[in-house]
């Protein structure tokens, strides 16, 4: 175990989580240009047959994770191809970071030649004991916003976890934390849509976001490193999966406020299914289904 783990361990989070505790208040702004290529692209991804995006088109919900991507050089990314800690975030030396969930409320839609602002603000950092080590969870409010006033907020859970066991040479490593608990998904899919999650997929996602998590995309590190059993699938692009299912189902529908929580991994050795129902007025149920009918993600979705 590397010495920033020893300092986190179970026994004793609290001096560096106070610490920690400082970044929360800590705010940021960006902009960025709302164009029509990224969009296109993300179509193309999904499989979908829809016409190119022209100037004042409306973009789909989620889009906005396309923009207002993280460019650090090439001399500042880590070796699992996360920028290095610092910055914005609080430096958390646990080296696996995840994207946890999240909740968004639309206002209303961003639309292609939009010029951008993105205000983010740390409103939460803790931590707490897994059944593997020390986790540690930071919140960040984004408010995005264009010429027409406050678009889209979004609460972005993220978890940092520690290493896994690194292996001898010859064997695979062990990852850092055992396989949560299993939960049988849902029975009572009102609409569902068979995912085959193959490495072209990953790749397109990754390369859409700006992602150079290795996880992703390098089945070497993913399995040899990390110690999965194949490449894993974004949290994102499972949660970009599930509404563009209810898209889909209901297609003259207008997104009011989608929230999301990963449940356990998903990997590209198997196909997935992405489920969904109707829950109540305007209310929808949805869930990403493992091969083994195993929860991966839960969310809601709200519609006007």
């Amino acid at each position: 175990m590397s010495s920033s783990a020893q300092i986190l361990s179970a026994a004793d989070l609290a001096e560096p989580l106070a610490a920690w505790r400082a970044w929360v208040g800590r705010s940021e702004s960006r902009v960025d240009h709302v164009t029509a290529a990224p969009l296109a692209a993300l179509a193309a991804t999904l499989d979908r047959d829809e016409p190119a995006p022209l100037p004042g088109s409306d973009i789909p919900p989620l889009a906005h994770w396309l923009y207002f991507l993280p460019v650090a050089r090439a001399s500042e990314i880590g070796t699992d191809g996360h920028p290095r800690r610092g910055g914005f975030l609080p430096p958390v030396p646990l080296p696996r970071r995840m994207w946890a969930g999240g909740r968004l409320d639309f206002h209303h839609p961003l639309q292609v030649g939009d010029e951008v602002t993105r205000v983010s603000r740390i409103t939460q950092v803790d931590a707490k004991a897994g059944r593997s080590g020390p986790l540690v969870f930071v919140t960040v409010r984004h408010e995005i916003s264009s010429a027409r006033g406050l678009a889209l907020t979004e609460e972005h859970d993220i978890v940092y976890r520690d290493a896994p066991v690194q292996a001898s040479p010859g064997s695979q490593a062990s990852p850092a934390a055992p396989t949560p608990p299993a939960q049988p998904a849902p029975d009572n899919a009102g609409f569902s849509r068979r995912v085959v999650p193959d490495p072209v997929l990953l790749f397109r996602y990754s390369a859409l976001t700006f992602n150079g998590h290795r996880i992703h995309y390098d089945r070497s590190y993913a399995t040899d490193v990390e110690g999965y059993p194949g490449l894993v699938v974004h949290g994102p692009l499972i949660a970009t999966l599930l509404v563009d299912l209810l898209r889909r189902e209901r297609p003259m529908a207008q997104l009011k406020r989608f929230a999301f929580t990963a449940v356990r991994p998903t990997f590209d050795i198997h196909p997935f299914d992405v489920c969904g129902r109707e829950d109540g007025p305007s209310r929808f149920e949805l869930w990403g289904r493992d091969h083994q009918g195993l929860l991966t993600m839960r969310a809601e979705a709200h519609t006007a």
